[in-house]
């Protein structure tokens, strides 16, 4: 069985302001918890291999499973010591890549050409590519051979402008997804702020926020299955 490819964050802070950030930790933990569950296994990705931060805040929303996984030496060792760098990937091993969100993403998801160069050879491969909350700034930037954002005209979502604005982090990220979702040709989908939310069009499956992981993870094996 081909495994998933969890995508996580390098960076540590909101681009030059000294404010601490990096993956969201549940919305690596609740993906992976499904997905394991249903007999996948998963590795670890990030822009430049190695060590993985996690955004503070996300603990205080962390549930009991999510704080199981995050104590295993596993998880600590695969995920967040020595995560793989993309160089180091193979993208006929993986079935799926999944980009998981936390602030920090919005600085080393969008430009990387080597994470769209996996992720489109797994799209075209017939694998998917999905994404929850910010995470979805890793698919915004996709082109494909003809040049055109992957995103155009599919059925997206993530964090919206309204959620940016709720968090407080509005005038910190470098854009908005919402907006450049739509600029580059997506339809853009969304429920009311930190509702539960997912949904599948084709090859892409993306979840809106943090409540969303576990949402994203049960439509992709559907999917898959």
């Amino acid at each position: 069985m081909k495994k998933i490819l969890v995508v996580l964050t390098n960076k540590t802070q909101y681009g030059y302001y000294p404010e601490a950030t990096g993956l969201w930790l549940g919305e690596a933990t609740e993906f992976v918890e499904v997905v394991q569950k249903a007999g996948f296994d998963v590795d670890y990705v990030s822009p430049k291999g190695g060590f993985v931060p996690i955004d503070p805040r996300s603990f205080k929303y962390a549930t009991p499973n999510d704080m199981q996984m995050y104590q295993d030496l596993n998880f600590q060792n695969r995920a967040l010591s020595n995560s793989l760098s993309p160089k180091d990937i193979d993208s006929r091993n993986y079935t799926a890549i999944y980009y998981t969100g936390g602030h920090g993403v919005m600085w080393d998801f969008p430009y990387n050409e080597d994470l769209q160069k996996i992720s489109l050879q797994i799209y075209q491969n017939d694998g998917f590519i999905t994404s929850v909350c910010h995470g979805i700034s890793g698919l915004l930037y996709i082109k494909d051979e003809q040049g055109e954002y992957l995103v155009k005209h599919k059925h997206i979502t993530g964090f919206t402008n309204a959620e940016e604005q709720l968090s407080g982090k509005k005038k910190y990220v470098p854009f908005l997804n919402e907006e450049v979702a739509k600029l580059h040709g997506a339809i853009f989908s969304k429920k009311r702020p930190y509702a539960e939310y997912a949904l599948a069009d084709g090859q892409f499956i993306t979840g809106q926020n943090p409540f969303s992981p576990a949402a994203v993870a049960k439509l992709l094996i559907e999917k898959m299955q």
